[in-house]
């Protein structure tokens, strides 16, 4: 039987065992009160449990192994963290052992005891050779036992992706606005092209957005020259004017643009070229005055929206999707489906991460309420949940999916997700 600790964790935790008569490997009577936290850090598997051992009441931590002989292997029996362990529950009990301070370590066996169903079901779970795991049982999942693993799910993620808000914040010395407008711009990049635009959101100071604010010129010359595409002479007057602007705020400022060959334009539809996204941000930004403060403080989802509604693109990208090739005439202003896209992954992620940094819970509701507003993403990962049988019917959902995705399907952690385990515990 060759099973992992994971598993042993999970047939603790939820009590997956034969309860009655239970009894420790030296035969003295065991009644379980709590099982404990799990414990993710270093240390014993399970803090504060709670049980009864010959009619005695213990308080302590809980260790697994899949046989005792590794309390030894592991160092345990010599280490004092361990001597406030009052429970080794193990698969196979192949050596008594005892803590540093001498004592032996009461053990439970869960090899004869545990619910066999559990581990047909595990084994349905870890065999699959189809997207994810739980893809044949996923949509015959009760909904509240779905919509509480959504809820965790999306939380986490945007808890962790606030980590790197943090970070960026950091960098920008505290400055909101600088750290909201480099979200924005890796946002503007549509995945396909996110890594050039934030390395352009990072080749200069995010401040001289609000020095240039009144100058719009200036503000598309600094942009599209650090992206890298104003490097050669041009005829047409606008784009010969923007190097002009350039090349003097490249001298002033030091500036050393990035590569323009890094920027994406294969398979593209051309309204998405990134000279048109540029477009789009450089007039996003010349609109920008106080934008964090009105994305935080401002009011429903449809204010939202309207900041990225008629943006003031120059009338040069009304006929050309790259510089002096001119093109059918179409209005480049963002789509539905890119507004809602820039809302997900920057607004809704400034205004949780504000939230949890200021402690100040209800703008981490807020932006969890948008993402319940917003259309769901459409991604070949959340369509192979759809295919499942699994509904997405908003932000919120896709959003958690895809950290489901990420953090638990694609690792096989079917024991740490609150589908798997309602999986796992069918009978």
């Amino acid at each position: 039987m060759d099973l992992k600790e994971d598993f042993l964790s999970f047939i603790w935790q939820f009590r997956q065992y034969v309860a009655q008569n239970l009894a420790t490997t030296a035969g003295e009577l065991l009644q379980v009160l709590q099982v404990g936290q799990p414990n993710k850090h270093a240390g014993p598997d399970f803090f504060n449990a709670k049980i009864i051992v010959a009619g005695t009441t213990w308080s302590g931590n809980v260790e697994i192994h899949v046989r005792s002989s590794e309390w030894n292997g592991h160092g345990h029996e010599q280490d004092q963290a361990y001597n406030n362990v009052i429970l080794h529950v193990v698969l196979e009990n192949d050596l008594p052992v005892k803590r540093a301070d001498g004592s032996f370590m009461p053990t439970l066996e869960l090899k004869s005891i545990f619910h066999q169903h559990i581990l047909e079901n595990y084994n349905g779970l870890v065999e699959v050779r189809r997207p994810f795991p739980c893809y044949a049982q996923m949509g015959s999942v009760d909904q509240l036992v779905m919509q509480g693993a959504f809820s965790r799910a999306l939380v986490e993620r945007m808890e962790f992706k606030s980590r790197e808000v943090q970070d960026k914040l950091t960098h920008h010395k505290g400055d909101w606005e600088a750290t909201f407008n480099f979200f924005l711009a890796r946002s503007f990049g549509f995945k396909v092209n996110s890594l050039p635009f934030e390395l352009l959101a990072t080749s200069f100071d995010m401040q001289l957005y609000s020095k240039y604010r009144d100058a719009p010129l200036q503000t598309e010359a600094l942009i599209f020259g650090q992206a890298g595409f104003l490097n050669r002479p041009f005829s047409d007057p606008y784009p010969a004017q923007l190097r002009r602007e350039y090349l003097f705020l490249k001298q002033k400022l030091n500036l050393q643009p990035i590569e323009q060959s890094l920027w994406k334009f294969l398979r593209m539809r051309p309204t998405g070229f990134p000279t048109v996204r540029i477009a789009q941000f450089a007039a996003l930004m010349n609109r920008s005055e106080h934008l964090f403060s009105k994305v935080l403080h401002g009011g429903d989802l449809d204010y939202m929206k309207s900041i990225f509604i008629q943006l003031p693109i120059h009338s040069y990208w009304h006929g050309h999707y790259h510089f002096e090739k001119q093109a059918p005439a179409f209005v480049p202003q963002l789509g539905k489906a890119s507004i809602e896209s820039i809302i997900i992954n920057a607004v809704c992620l400034i205004m949780f991460s504000y939230g949890r940094l200021m402690d100040q819970e209800h703008y981490m509701n807020k932006a969890l309420h948008f993402l319940e507003q917003l259309a769901p993403e459409n991604n070949h990962i959340l369509r192979q949940y759809k295919t499942a049988g699994v509904k997405i019917e908003s932000a919120f959902a896709s959003q958690a999916i895809l950290q489901l995705n990420r953090n638990y399907c694609s690792k096989m952690r079917c024991l740490q997700c609150g589908i798997g385990v309602s999986i796992l515990k069918k009978v």
